[in-house]
């Protein structure tokens, strides 16, 4: 089997990674994977150093007539027996590339993001019409996708997005080392939480929840993990501004870590306050870890995280129930340990990258 990927962005998120985890799972089951995307963007960069076969262009905006040629006289030259796209913007190389070369190939997007705009105009009535089948990677979005694009239901099935869960499993990580390289003491609680900075991931909830936990307790000490991508530097600044005028003195900003895993087990309590999100892949990570969570109440969670089993849902954007939601797991570690417990068994169950990884392979054979 032959697969032309693509995921044609500059940015590096939850979409991105994806599409590399996804890639190197097909490339374990023997598949072989060509990854089409945007010259010399960090995906471009990571899946060289991953050496993941590259098929790089270079794509401005929605026409570009000669990415398109480029891109057809691939597809026949390779002779690919599917393409597989994470990006729905991809859809306006590969339909035109497709139709050019008069290829009846099956074409697969998976809808990663939602839209708040209503596409069912002609054009894209012609762009959808070519695709064989859409992946949602939760109910959110499908519902998205029913209501903003020109797709029938029965073209749409819902895979989530998966996660190692053997290399999220608390007993392969080391907690301590963390631990150590930031200087927490055996007796603190760490809160912690992972997201790039970027509007709408619920960082100044997090840190008015930090300030307010610290009026009471001072064996709290929290970690926010992770960068800005690009265009979102004045974001970063402005909430390390705010923790600055919090005076958040026990808070951490850890950077980009490639030791994700140590570094989730290295906290007790996991927060993922998004606004709105597709789905929580970090939620997801951590909840592999064996760590409770408080979570906002938002789409893309409630896939994931069960209220009052793995977590503690607080309504979306209100910093003092987060903030309460916290104190609840901090002043009990019992809640703690069960919360942790069905996390890790929900993650292994539901979002187990091998599975969902076969349900993906499976897909593939019923189209070619």
């Amino acid at each position: 089997m032959k697969i032309l990927y693509s995921c044609l962005s500059k940015s590096w998120g939850g979409m991105e990674m994806f599409t590399l985890t996804a890639v190197k799972q097909l490339l374990k089951h023997g598949i072989h994977v060509d990854l089409l995307c945007l010259a010399e963007s960090r995906i471009h960069i990571e899946a060289n150093h991953l050496g993941i076969m590259i098929r790089p262009i270079k794509a401005a905006g929605y026409f570009h007539p000669i990415s398109i040629l480029k891109t057809a006289a691939l597809i026949r030259r390779e002779n690919y027996d599917l393409i597989h796209t994470q990006a729905s913007k991809d859809l306006w190389i590969f339909v035109p590339a497709l139709n050019l070369i008069k290829s009846s190939i099956p074409l697969i997007l998976t809808k990663q993001m939602g839209s708040g705009i209503v596409k069912k105009d002609f054009l894209h009535k012609i762009i959808y019409s070519r695709i064989t089948k859409v992946i949602a990677i939760s109910r959110a979005i499908k519902d998205n996708l029913m209501a903003t694009v020109p797709v029938t239901e029965n073209k749409i099935i819902l895979v989530h997005n998966g996660i190692d869960v053997e290399k999220f499993n608390f007993s392969e990580t080391n907690r301590m080392h963390v631990r150590k390289e930031f200087n927490f003491l055996d007796d603190e609680i760490v809160v912690g939480m992972l997201a790039r900075f970027s509007p709408g991931k619920g960082h100044e909830e997090f840190l008015y929840a930090a300030k307010e936990l610290n009026k009471t307790d001072d064996h709290l000490k929290y970690l926010i993990v992770g960068e800005a991508s690009r265009a979102e530097d004045a974001y970063a600044e402005s909430i390390k501004k705010l923790a600055r005028d919090y005076n958040l003195h026990n808070l951490i900003f850890t950077g980009f870590r490639s030791d994700t895993s140590d570094v989730l087990s290295a906290m007790d309590v996991f927060v993922f306050p998004s606004h709105a999100e597709a789905f929580g892949i970090a939620l997801a990570e951590a909840m592999s870890i064996g760590l409770p969570s408080v979570c906002s109440n938002s789409e893309g969670v409630l896939d994931i995280a069960v209220d009052n089993e793995t977590s503690y849902l607080f309504k979306t954007r209100d910093g003092l129930d987060l903030k309460n939601k916290i104190e609840m797991l901090i002043n009990s570690s019992e809640k703690r340990s069960r919360f942790g417990r069905a996390a890790r068994k929900r993650a292994i169950e539901h979002f187990d990258i091998k599975n969902l990884t076969d349900k993906i392979i499976e897909l593939y054979n019923s189209l070619i």
